[in-house]
């Protein structure tokens, strides 16, 4: 059984380690063999097969087969016109730069940050060093997945459980851990799926995460979902996005609201230019009084409220994305903007605070954290992503790519 395994591993890695992507049978056979080590006596040896006896060779068998496998999954395709030849679909593409779970690869750091290529649960479980917060995007569960692939509903839970849970075991008392989420629709049906809600349960009762807020992330998304709003007229378009803030110990919470005030509005600076209210005045039965000299306190801002407006539109995205396509490399498609990463940053740590993130995609908080002035530690297990992210840290003090092969990729 592992030899089976470890031969379709090399079908898939003969597939990933092509320049072009691109195979004939001939080219197949012999990169499996020197992937795997195998004599070139024991590839072409041949066997009777089937009724017929016919002699074929049960090696080069066995690697066609497991080359239609990856054919079922999607990750190859036919070359039109090319009998015999094979490439890597766009989604196979993606999926063969997955590095291994048991290898760990330093792809490129700079004097506040590393980043790796590898499964964040084998680099966060051998983890010793104290984080402050764990900021991530990670993928939704949609029903059609993205090229990065995801869990599914009944899974989610689980899935940012295991990514989770080593990073919790090192927070600073008072550490958060920050999820920027989206709403998905049950299947078939115009209904909200409780995916959210039943995480937020399971991370407090599995993890001991408490819920601080829920931060409404308000952006220019564009129109949607089409199915149910725009075609049924059932629905109503899409607004915003969750932030879901967690704290290991509240009563300890590190963040600080000072650090990300809001400039005063005019009218609020002339009200307490001249002393406060004047006026007495009582709302809600009481819950709320105005009395004489309210809001005469000079204050350096207005405190952030847990709805925020932020375009979606983000320049730096997009630069990464134009200088991932130069380098022939899949960009991720479902970035968080850089301004979104930078402001949960600069009110949950202090300068010089370890920032992670396990699902780190285009490194989005590695570089908010770099520009804020934070360390920063982040994973991503997609060889593209983390050689791609490389594209925006070319500037910062330090900058040293060790990541520029494809040695270490699997399914």
């Amino acid at each position: 059984m592992t030899t089976q395994l470890n031969l379709f591993e090399y079908v898939q890695r003969a597939y990933a380690n092509t320049s072009d992507a691109v195979l004939d049978n001939t080219a197949l056979y012999r990169q499996v063999a020197r992937l795997a080590n195998i004599e070139e006596s024991t590839l072409d040896q041949k066997s009777p097969i089937g009724k017929s006896k016919q002699l074929h060779s049960v090696m080069k068998r066995k690697i066609r087969w497991y080359q239609q496998t990856l054919r079922s999954m999607g990750i190859i395709e036919r070359v039109k016109d090319r009998r015999g030849v094979w490439a890597l679909t766009q989604a196979g593409r993606q999926k063969l730069k997955s590095i291994r779970s048991d290898v760990a690869v330093l792809g490129f750091s700079t004097e506040l940050g590393v980043a790796i290529w590898s499964d964040c649960h084998r680099v966060f479980s051998q983890w010793d060093e104290p984080i402050c917060l764990a900021l991530t995007s990670p993928p939704y569960p949609l029903a059609r997945a993205r090229a990065y692939g995801g869990p599914s509903i009944e899974d989610y839970s689980d899935f940012i459980c295991r990514v989770i849970e080593p990073i919790v075991k090192n927070l600073v008392p008072g550490g958060n851990v920050v999820l920027n989420v989206g709403d998905v629709f049950e299947p078939g049906l115009p209904a909200k799926s409780t995916y959210i809600e039943e995480l937020i349960i399971d991370l407090r009762k599995r993890l001991g995460l408490y819920l601080m807020n829920r931060i409404v992330w308000e952006s220019n998304k564009p129109p949607g979902p089409i199915q149910w709003a725009s075609k049924q007229r059932m629905q109503l378009n899409e607004g915003y996005e969750h932030v879901l803030w967690f704290c290991n110990d509240p009563s300890q919470c590190i963040a600080d609201n000072r650090r990300v005030l809001e400039p005063h509005t005019e009218r609020h600076r002339k009200l307490m230019a001249r002393g406060g209210e004047s006026r007495r005045a009582v709302y809600g039965d009481g819950a709320y009084r105005i009395r004489p000299g309210s809001y005469q306190n000079q204050t350096e801002g207005a405190i952030l409220r847990n709805v925020w407006k932020l375009s979606n539109n983000c320049p730096s995205q997009r630069r990464y994305k134009q200088m991932a396509q130069d380098l022939g490399l899949q960009a991720h498609g479902a970035s968080m903007p850089l301004k979104l990463a930078q402001r949960v940053i600069r009110f949950m740590t202090q300068v010089d605070e370890l920032v992670v993130d396990p699902l780190a995609g285009s490194i989005t908080t590695g570089l908010a954290a770099e520009l804020e002035g934070r360390r920063w530690a982040c994973t991503d297990k997609i060889f593209d992503y983390v050689r791609g992210g490389a594209q925006r840290f070319l500037d910062r003090p330090g900058f040293n790519l060790h990541l520029d092969f494809l040695g270490a990729v699997n399914d």
